[in-house]
Parts: structure tokens; sequence; C-alpha cells
């Protein structure tokens, strides 16, 4: 599992070496980046606060199950984003933090039997094992909520101090009526907000919309000493107070699904900009959409729930990547079984451009980095590695590298060509070579009808035979 890493160890941590990019100084000129803000609700470029240093924060997960695809959409975004900000630029700070603080932890723990620390660990590494398996890079930090308690009271304090928050029934509620931009993100006027609908009504808030940064715990609840009694973290004031210790009061980029927009980022924004007034807390909003799976809304009750391992069950990482990356990620993409083996087909096409000769290193071509670069165009950059392979299969080599090199910039192609058409290594392969290597010794012998019996075998197994002078190389169709 990764480590928890602190601001002393952000400057030392190598931010190119494991994309394999050159050093910026040597980088050739890149189109301007230019990023859809959800809050502007434009496509603008970016200018980041310090060139010499992109900070960027992604809400992570609430660690009490296996991550989904939809999950999963949101994780690729930020890969694909923070990929390309470190190809630009000399140095970034990603943050993801992990919420394992939740109501619906202890629910869950509650309904195994299970202890709530056993629960998150256990989760916390099986979200760290999906993503390590889609080639999802790691954060440069990532923090959880129980270890943020106190910057998380220092923040309610502060806002009740201010006169952006209250007690009531030993709650903190946050005042939404204090903050006169509240809605400026979402693009939702408070006062038609109706109560019940996305806010919880209780008698102790001064009004509908006002929302928890401290609730109570009984026995049975985890909960941390404060001012206002034994409680814990209502959920929006954990990413305001982790974003803040490891970013400051201003910040580039922050991100997540678009589910997030409302309520999660909005009140993030309003006690974050109440609670450090002179900060922009982030520049850029960047929201990605949701996904369908068959044509319909994913969930348990329509039995059409899909985590990571369940795809990767059915098909190999690269191809759910892929399929994921083929939809611009403001667009509602629409998984389907079809759609995951026509992934993975591109991928074989892909990988015997690479398969047909040597691969010299190049730089990412341009037609990438300017797709890239218009907000993260990951179809129109697909669109260029299709033109680039067909180059690279009518002998072009520079395209061959070209290809790789582009497709690294969206974690592709990162398997040996011999080794995507053979699959992962399994008890099946030795039999396969047994089969093979009788059918050479069948060959040899002239016996050339048994010969082809065990290639008909092989290929009703699903097994590709390819005859050189070198000898006989095999593949799964």
């Amino acid at each position: 599992m990764k480590g928890f890493l602190g601001a002393q160890d952000i400057a030392s941590k190598p931010l190119l070496a494991h994309l394999g990019c050159m050093p910026h100084s040597h980088l050739p000129p890149h189109p301007v980046l230019s990023l859809h803000d959800s809050q502007s609700r434009a496509t603008v470029p970016f200018t980041p606060i310090d060139p010499a240093h992109v900070k960027v924060y992604y809400c992570g997960p609430t660690v009490y199950d296996l991550a989904h695809i939809g999950n999963l959409r949101a994780m690729l975004t930020a890969d694909v984003l923070v990929r390309l900000l470190r190809h630009v630029y000399p140095r970034v700070t990603f943050v993801r933090n992990i919420t394992d603080v939740d109501d619906k932890i202890t629910a869950r723990a509650r309904a195994n039997g299970e202890d709530i620390g056993s629960l998150t660990q256990r989760t916390t590494e099986e979200f760290h094992q999906d993503l390590a398996s889609m080639n999802v890079l790691p954060p440069d930090i990532e923090p959880r909520a129980t270890h943020n308690i106190g910057e998380m009271q220092a923040m309610i304090a502060r806002l009740i101090e201010n006169g952006h928050a209250y007690e009531a029934e030993g709650h903190v509620l946050f005042s939404v009526g204090s903050f006169p931009s509240y809605g400026a993100l979402s693009g939702r006027n408070p006062e038609e907000l109706e109560a019940g609908a996305r806010v919880e009504v209780a008698p102790y808030k001064k009004a509908p919309g006002d929302f928890v940064l401290w609730k109570p715990s009984d026995a049975d609840q985890p909960g941390w000493d404060s001012p206002w009694g034994r409680g814990r973290p209502g959920w929006h004031i954990e990413c305001s107070a982790m974003s803040h210790r490891y970013l400051g009061d201003s910040f580039d980029i922050h991100g997540g699904g678009s589910d997030l927009l409302f309520p999660h980022h909005e009140n993030e924004r309003a006690q974050s900009l109440c609670c450090f007034p002179h900060g922009k807390f982030a520049n850029y909003w960047v929201h990605n959409a949701m996904l369908l799976v068959e044509g319909e809304k994913m969930s348990k009750s329509l039995g059409n729930f899909l985590t990571i391992r369940d795809v990767l069950a059915q098909a190999p990482a690269e191809a759910l990547r892929l399929l994921l990356l083929g939809a611009h990620y403001r667009s509602t993409l629409n998984y389907t079984q079809a759609g995951l083996q026509e992934a993975r087909k591109t991928l074989d096409r892909f990988y015997r451009a690479l398969a047909a000769g040597p691969v010299p290193e190049t730089d990412v071509p341009e037609g990438v980095m300017q797709a890239l670069a218009d907000d993260l165009n990951t179809p129109k950059a697909i669109a260029e590695l299709h033109a680039l392979a067909a180059q690279a299969l009518a002998g072009d080599r520079q395209a061959a590298g070209a290809l790789k090199a582009g497709a690294g910039m969206l974690g592709l192609l990162q398997s040996d060509p011999e080794q995507w058409f053979k699959g992962d290594a399994s008890d099946e392969d030795a039999a396969i070579e047994a089969l093979i290597n009788e059918r050479l010794a069948a060959r040899k012998a002239r016996d050339f009808a048994k010969a082809d019996a065990l290639r008909d075998q092989l290929q009703a197994q699903g097994i590709v035979l390819e005859d050189t002078k070198d000898g006989t190389s095999w593949r799964r169709a």
C-alpha cells in the first residue's frame, strides 16, 4: 500500500521519472492547455498560479467497498490530467484524499460484524491494488480524514469565530446565508432549493440549506473530543481541511465526478473561502460526467453494477482503460460489452504495429499533445494513435515510436507486445507450449497430418500460431 507522504517528500519526488518524460528544459514547445472550468461554465486557457509548481486536488474514495467503474472514470480523468501537467510543467503536486470516517463506513462495518479500522484498511488496500492494475499513477500525497481531525476542528472553530458557523444541539453547522456567493459554483440559487430534496431537514438548523461541520457521536460511532463535545466531522469539511493543509489557501485545480458538484464541492468552496477569505481556494474546477452500463444507469437493483474487478475478470485492464478514455470526460459514457471487445481489438492492432519491428524512442507526437491540451480530448488523441498505427503497420518505425510515446500519455501500450497477445501467464501456457513442441516434432518427422491436427486443436482453444524462420510463436485470438 502506498505510504503517507508529508510535505518534505514532495520536492525530492522525481515527478517525471516514472512517466519516461525528458527533463522539462529539453521538452519541445507545447500547445496552450485549456480546460473546461465548471465555475465559469466555459473552456478557458489554463494559467497556473505558479508555473514552477502546479497544485491539484481530487476527491478520493470513501473506503467501505470495492471501487466501481464509475469511480474509475474520475480517477482516469485525474490520471490523464496529471500526466499531461507533469509533461508540461517542472513540478506538480497531486493530492487525492481517503475518506475513512463516514456513516456509510460505520454502517457497513456493523453489517459485516467487522472493526471499522479493519474495514477501511482492507478497502484502502483493495482500492490501491485496483488502480495500480489500471495503471493509474499514485498521488504525491494521500491524506486520510482520520489523520486530519485537528485541522478540521481548527477550521470549524475559525468559522464559528468569524460568524459563518453556529452550534446547535451538539452540532456545528455552516450558515449558508452568511456567504453571498453560495451557489456560484454549481449555478444553484440557495433560495430555490427545496428543503428535503438535496439537503437534510433538521429542527436545529437556522435555515434548511445549512450543512453539518461537526456532529455528535454515540458510543457505537467513531468520535473525537472537541470543544462541541465528542463527535465526528461532516463530510464536506474533510476535503477543505486536507486541501488547505497540503496545498494552501489557493491551488490550481480541484476535480471529481459531476455528482460531487453539488452539494459537496459547493460546500467545500463556501467553507474554505469563508475560513480563508484572502485565498482563492481552487482556481479551476474539473468535473467528469457519469457513465451508463448498456444504456442504463448503473445500480445494484438493476443488476448492472460493475466493480473494476468484475470487468478485469473478462478483459485486460488496458481494454477497460481504452474504453473509458474513448469518450470525452465531460460526455456521458455508455459502457457495453461490445465496446469492451472493440477496445481489445483496437489494442490488438496497436500492439501488432509495435511488434512489426524495432520501436525507436521519440517525443510525444504533436497531434496527441494538441488533442490533450484541448480540454483533455482523449477521443481525438486516440484517433491520432489510429493514424500512427496505420503508418507503423505500413513499415514506418518512427510512427511506431510516436505511437508508443503518444499512447504512454494515455497510460496505454505498457505491455510487451508478445505478452499482450499471450495474455496473463497461467498454467495453460505450459500445456500450450507442450502442444506446440509436439507439433514441431511432428513436422520434423514429416507427420504433417498430426501437425495439422495439433494446429487445429490449438486453434479451437483460441490460440493462433505464427511460423517464421526463427521458430513458432503464438498468441491468443
